[in-house]
């Protein structure tokens, strides 16, 4: 006979059932269960954390039931921190509880990117997404809001720029991201981490994400945060001896061979024994995180390119070979199989911020002026190079022009492979950029050549002028020559962006838009004077990024390109920020000013993006022996105008009265009558 369920333990057990706690989030199976990279990833697939062991206990902070209030994670680019651990925190977060978010990046135009490229598409692939936000088709109004999207949930999402301090205040949000950190400016309304870190102060477990590369040592956000945290560094085992240490810079260095790349490993410190690529996925596996500060705040972690399982350690020591200007790599077959590529970085800050992900130390000043000039005087003569004289190799030949209240600078630069430059000449015009005699005179150098060491006539690539004083002037003088002669640049207050990016169009003085015409751009100075600064200690002629001078340039040229020194300062906000002031009050620092002008225009043509094959080209045509040898008849052509910088004329030609007996003079007949014929 059958016995009937007990209705009272039925309904017990649905009670039971529905009072019991959802599952704590755990963003790590929300990855696994929700990510999927597609053809275009270089690990196509589902989400496995056996391939990224070291993200497990950064989620497990990250996730809502770990009372830490404050996560840092500093680390080199492209390892996925975009995509395994901002993107999935702010899903993991959303689907277990109603809530308001704020993502926060540097820039509007970098806040657009991660919206369209990033978030959305994950948005449209992932289950869990979906259910909460929705389907995110092109007809729907959430899709397009950009700024600010509500979740189906009773919460919201926001997007924001640190550049807009407007949108960094309003609602209270619990949990708030600050991506790629590093590269926050200060703003007049106040310091834009403070004010992202200001909206979780209403909740008690509110959670503050910060995500960087870093950038300049003294100055880097991220490595602020990373060092007041308890410092986390995985340690892996040796796959020898099991003795556990971090995978460090240092040590990978120091066993780095120029002719054998592929070649590049680890050793441990304990045995000595070799740790090869071959045992990467194995010790990584085994690793663990260690804290290397008791006393931080709060949960911080750095990782580099060495432990992703994107990229094998050989791109690494070619990156390297690439920024310290070893001799051109060889083809392997790693290469060629795609295994491993070689990638020109732009500065060795790139490399060390990028690649490493450790801050980079810029330099702070340039060398003494004095020994530099002995340095190029005291030169051995068959090294030693004339004011006027381009070196006969493949360069570029660009001029930087500075305009004062009663003169116009102008220094004329040569650029070539490897970073290398080589001052061609300085030259003070005495006039004001809006007189008609300084536009003549600037007007006759742009036409002018210059003659190489073996003779041959080249001309100006580009001229750059500022454009951040007497701007009508400088317009109306630029406007007259093609933008692909003349560009006008500004020197920008940032310290963090790109090097050289368009203008934005500015208003006029009757009030009407300018149009740039692909003519006007904003320089990051300090960059670039920090970088010449480190280049400009380099004393090997073949060393990458060499700058090498003429014999007789005279001393106030020094004087000028040393002239000013970085120096770190804080804010009223608190935040430590660098500024370059004059070495001494009276100092002049046109020289210095008209370098970054002139490197401007050498990076528009090409200076730091052409292949070796490119240089080659430029090698084959400017290293050559004129077609026609001929005396120097032309050494440099002189503008109308007085006072200028000394160069050689054109000599006199000889009269009839003063040839040759054996050749006289040219009678106007079509054939000159010759004595010589046989």
């Amino acid at each position: 006979m059958g016995f009937l369920a007990s209705a009272e333990a039925i309904v017990a057990r649905a009670v039971a059932r529905a009072m019991a706690p959802p599952p704590p989030p755990d963003i790590t199976r929300w990855c696994e269960e929700n990510i999927e990279f597609d053809e275009r990833s270089p690990l196509p697939g589902k989400f496995r954390i056996e391939r990224f062991p070291f993200l497990r206990e950064i989620h497990e902070v990250l996730s809502p039931e770990h009372p830490a209030r404050e996560v840092t994670v500093r680390g080199s680019a492209q390892w996925g921190k975009t995509v395994s651990v901002i993107q999935p925190t702010i899903a993991a977060w959303h689907s277990s509880t109603a809530l308001d978010s704020l993502v926060v990046h540097p820039t509007m135009s970098a806040a657009t990117e991660w919206v369209n490229n990033k978030w959305l598409p994950m948005r449209r692939q992932a289950p869990d997404l979906r259910r909460v936000f929705g389907d995110a088709r092109s007809g729907e109004k959430k899709d397009t809001t950009f700024n600010q999207e509500t979740v189906d949930r009773n919460g919201s999402l926001k997007v924001a720029s640190s550049g807009s301090p407007a949108d960094l205040t309003g609602t209270s949000r619990r949990l708030v991201v600050m991506d790629d950190l590093s590269k926050y400016e200060p703003t007049p309304l106040g310091d834009p981490e403070a004010l992202a870190v200001s909206r979780a102060s209403g909740f008690e477990d509110a959670k503050i994400l910060r995500v960087s590369t870093p950038m300049i040592s003294g100055t880097c956000r991220i490595t602020r945060s990373f060092n007041r945290g308890d410092r986390r560094f995985y340690h892996v085992p040796c796959p020898h001896c099991g003795h556990e240490a971090p995978l460090t810079w240092e040590n990978f260095r120091r066993n780095l061979d120029p002719e054998r790349l592929a070649a590049a490993h680890f050793t441990c410190d304990a045995c000595g024994c070799v740790i090869g690529h071959a045992d990467k996925e194995r010790i990584v596996a085994a690793g663990r995180w260690v804290a290397h500060n008791a006393a931080g705040d709060h949960p911080s972690f750095h990782l580099w390119r060495a432990y992703a399982p994107q990229r094998d350690w050989a791109s690494i020591a070619h990156e390297y070979a690439q920024v310290m200007g070893w001799s051109r790599l060889e083809v392997t077959a790693e290469t060629e199989a795609g295994l491993a590529t070689a990638v020109e970085a732009e500065t060795e800050q790139t490399f060390w911020n990028d690649v490493l992900g450790l801050p980079y130390e810029q330099a702070s000043k340039g060398p003494d002026w004095e020994a530099l000039r002995d340095r190029v005087e005291n030169a051995d003569p068959a090294d030693q190079r004339p004011r006027g004289i381009v070196p006969s190799r493949g360069v570029i030949l660009t001029c930087g022009v500075d305009c004062q209240a009663d003169r116009i600078e102008l220094h004329v630069v040569a650029f070539g492979e490897q970073y290398r430059r080589w001052t061609v000449d300085y030259v003070v015009i005495p006039h004001h950029i809006g007189d008609d005699e300084g536009r003549a005179a600037l007007d006759a150098y742009l036409k002018a050549t210059w003659r190489t060491e073996k003779g041959l006539r080249l001309p100006l690539d580009m001229l750059a002028i500022d454009g951040g004083t007497y701007t009508e002037d400088v317009w109306s003088w630029a406007k007259r020559h093609p933008w692909n002669r003349v560009i006008i640049v500004k020197g920008s207050s940032s310290q963090t962006g790109p090097i050289l990016t368009p203008q934005k169009f500015e208003r006029r003085a009757d009030g009407k838009a300018k149009r740039r015409q692909k003519r006007a751009f904003m320089l990051n100075v300090s960059q670039l004077k920090a970088d010449f600064y480190t280049w400009l200690a380099k004393d090997d002629p073949l060393e990458r990024g060499f700058v090498a001078f003429p014999v007789g340039l005279g001393d106030e040229y020094f004087r000028q390109i040393t002239s000013e020194v970085r120096v770190i300062k804080r804010s009223r906000a608190g935040v430590a920020t660098s500024q370059w002031d004059l070495v001494e009050p009276t100092r002049r620092n046109e020289g210095l000013d008209t370098m970054n002008y002139a490197e401007a225009a050498a990076r528009r043509k090409g200076w730091t993006s052409n292949t070796a094959d490119q240089w080659a080209v430029l090698e084959a045509q400017r290293a050559a022996e004129p077609q026609d040898a001929q005396a120097d008849l032309f050494d440099a052509a002189v503008p109308a105008a007085p006072a200028v910088a000394p160069t050689p004329t054109r000599p006199a030609q000889p009269t009839a009265a003063e040839a040759k007996p054996d050749q006289p003079a040219d009678d106007g007949t079509w054939i000159p009558t010759r004595s010589d014929w046989i």
